[in-house]
């Protein structure tokens, strides 16, 4: 009875939707000469350890699964990248109060998980983010020139 009331409570832990701690999503306003990146990784145990660095413009964030993070970037072309034994990256044509929507995804690599970045459509990016949490101060870098 014990053993089973362990294992049912191991298995609610890990179908939890945020690994990260932080507020669920809430969209961010957007100041009108800027466009703004969603970018997030669904919750899956399978590469959860890993968290690569997410280049965007001037800013880079680790994601955990289950965790996003808003870039506001200016308007322009911005190139979103990542890397690990391979690296992928998406290029965005911005424009001012645009909002872009980024999936990361861990799949199998022969040593360490294979980052991959998918676009992801305005009318479905928004309900498949809901589900994340929102990364805690201090974990994107913002570069200034």
């Amino acid at each position: 009875m014990r053993a089973g009331a362990i294992s049912l409570l191991v298995c609610l832990a890990l179908s939890a939707g945020c690994a990260v701690q932080g507020r669920q999503f809430e969209k961010q306003p957007l100041p009108p000469d800027q466009a703004e990146i969603y970018i997030y990784r669904p919750y899956s145990f399978a590469g959860s350890l890993l968290r690569p660095p997410v280049v965007c413009g001037d800013s880079v964030a680790r994601l955990g699964p289950g965790g996003y993070q808003v870039f506001k970037v200016k308007p322009g072309t911005v190139v979103c990248r990542t890397e690990t034994e391979t690296a992928d990256a998406v290029e965005f044509d911005t424009r001012p109060g645009g909002v872009y929507y980024l999936k990361e995804d861990i799949g199998w690599g022969f040593s360490i998980g294979h980052p991959h970045l998918y676009p992801v459509d305005s009318d479905k990016g928004p309900d498949e983010i809901a589900q994340c949490c929102v990364l805690e101060p201090g974990s994107v870098t913002e570069h200034q020139d």
